[in-house]
């Protein structure tokens, strides 16, 4: 059986090692949970995660947060969206997309947003994006402003 729920700070490390997948530069799952529970969940970031029967981690995450700005309003903004290597293929993201539409109509947001990196890697997140109806409405664009 498969269920999706959010999880709680005090269990982060459960979808830590999915998570790590989509973002490798923190290097361990420990580092993970301690930048995603230090950092960002008192900024409002929330996990939501799918869980199979017999695996007590989750094999597909997605990081978002409830967001206002300007230019969109009130909004739910995808973080992050990842299934594990080994559980692709099965819907998983279908699952989390169509949950954060329902939770952002919860929250009565206008809108569900997010950025996603370019490249052949990306096609099939891409894929599950359009599918979900999501439009390419803005380029994204960075500079660094320090060496790390």
């Amino acid at each position: 059986m498969t269920k999706i729920r959010e999880i709680s700070a005090d269990q982060t490390k459960l979808g830590a090692a999915t998570l790590l997948e989509l973002r490798p530069r923190w290097g361990t799952t420990d580092a993970l949970v301690e930048f995603v529970d230090t950092d960002l969940r008192p900024r409002g970031y929330r996990l939501a995660g799918v869980f199979i029967d017999g695996n007590d981690s989750a094999v597909a995450v997605m990081g978002f947060r409830e967001a206002w700005h300007t230019a969109w309003g009130h909004h739910l903004y995808v973080d992050d969206l990842v299934t594990a290597a080994t559980a692709r293929g099965n819907g998983y993201g279908d699952l989390l997309m169509t949950w954060a539409k329902h939770e952002a109509r919860r929250l009565n947001c206008e809108a569900v947003q997010l950025d996603s990196g370019v490249g052949p890697d990306r096609a099939a997140a891409h894929r599950l994006y359009m599918r979900h109806h999501l439009a390419i409405t803005a380029h994204h664009f960075t500079v660094p402003t320090a060496s790390h």
